[in-house]
C-alpha cells in the first residue's frame, strides 16, 4: 500500500467512525452512568468486536452475509433487539436507580462485553468491512487475507483511539450533572431513546 492509499485509508476510516451512531451512543452513556472506566471499558469492547469483524471478513463470512438474506435478518433482528433492550433500560431509569448505580457499579469487564456484543451483533458492520476494506488491497496482493485483517485491526485501533478519549472525557461531565439528578435522568432517557431508535432501524433497514 502506498503513503497515499494509507493516508486515504485513515482519513475515510476517521469520517466514519465519528460519525454518530449506536457504538458511539452505548460508549458516552457508559461514561455518564459510571464514570470514565466505564466508557473506555466500552470503547474497548467495541473495538474487540470490530476484531470479531475483521477475522469474519477475512474468513469471507461478509460475503455470506451479503448473499444468505436469512442469515443477515437473523443477525440484524438479534442486534436490534439488544439494542433496544440496552435503551429501555436507559428510558426506565430513576434517579434511585442512579443513586444504586453510583454505589454498585456494574463490573468493567461486563461492560466491556456489552460494547463487544453491541457492535458484533450488528451484520451492516460485517457488510461495511468487506465492502469497505478490500478497495484498499492491491489486487496482485502477494498476501490479500494478511493485508485485510491488517486493515481491519487499524480500523479497530483507529476506533479505540477516538471513542476511548470520548468516554473518558464525557464522565468528567457526570460529577456537574450528578448534582442534578433531573438532568441526568432526563440524559439517560434520551440516550435509550437514541438507543431503542437505532435499534428499531437497524430491524427495519434494508440490505442495502
Amino acid at each position: 500500500m502506498s503513503d497515499a492509499q494509507l493516508a486515504l485509508f485513515v482519513f475515510a476510516s476517521l469520517a466514519v467512525i465519528v460519525t454518530p451512531g449506536q457504538d458511539l451512543v452505548l460508549v458516552m452513556s457508559r461514561s455518564i452512568a459510571q464514570g470514565s472506566a466505564a466508557g473506555i471499558a466500552t470503547a474497548a469492547g467495541v473495538s474487540t468486536g470490530l476484531l470479531g469483524h475483521t477475522l469474519l471478513a477475512g474468513l469471507g463470512l461478509g460475503s455470506l452475509l451479503m448473499a444468505s438474506a436469512t442469515l443477515f435478518v437473523v443477525l440484524k433482528l438479534v442486534g436490534a433487539a439488544y439494542l433496544v433492550y440496552l435503551g429501555v433500560r436507559l428510558v426506565l431509569t430513576r434517579a434511585s436507580a442512579l443513586a444504586l448505580e453510583a454505589a454498585r457499579p456494574a463490573p468493567l469487564r461486563r461492560l466491556f462485553v456489552q460494547g463487544a456484543v453491541s457492535n458484533l451483533a450488528n451484520p451492516k458492520i460485517a457488510i461495511f468491512y468487506f465492502a469497505f476494506l478490500p478497495q484498499f488491497v492491491a489486487a496482485d496482493a502477494s498476501h490479500p487475507t494478511a493485508t485485510l485483517l491488517g486493515l481491519g485491526t487499524a480500523f479497530a485501533a483507529l476506533t479505540f483511539l477516538v471513542k476511548g478519549p470520548l468516554g473518558f472525557f464525557a464522565a468528567a461531565l457526570a460529577a456537574r450533572l450528578r448534582a442534578r439528578p433531573r438532568v441526568l435522568v432526563g440524559m439517560h432517557r434520551a440516550s435509550g431513546a437514541v438507543l431503542i431508535a437505532l435499534g428499531v432501524g437497524l430491524a427495519l433497514g434494508r440490505r442495502d
